[in-house]
């Protein structure tokens, strides 16, 4: 398996779920603010096209076409990227939880 990849992928992952990828100055209005929805959407989306780049990979195997390699790294990159996106799912539930707990 290819660590530094799967570490790569996974960084990627969570930096954009942090929106470190965003403009780090301040803005005023805000229409221009990041919107989360749309950051758990795209990092949503990533996973997916993850996923499906690794059922290629698989079919690509069967079919004689890809080396084992390859498809180790694209099905261990995934699993990766899904399991940063459970825990960040986790966490925000844990989040909501602890707001609802909280007394009025």
């Amino acid at each position: 398996m290819s660590t530094p990849s799967i570490a790569a992928s996974a960084y990627r992952m969570t930096s954009a779920l942090a929106g470190a990828n965003q403009d780090t100055s301040v803005k005023t209005s805000s229409t221009s603010a990041p919107d989360f929805a749309n950051m758990v959407k795209s990092a949503v989306e990533q996973v997916v096209d993850q996923g499906r780049g690794a059922d290629k990979q698989t079919l690509a195997l069967t079919e004689g076409k890809a080396n084992v390699v390859d498809v180790v790294t694209a099905v261990a990159e995934t699993e990766v990227a899904l399991e940063t996106l459970v825990s960040v799912r986790d966490r925000v539930i844990s989040a909501y939880q602890e707001i609802m707990r909280m007394p009025i």
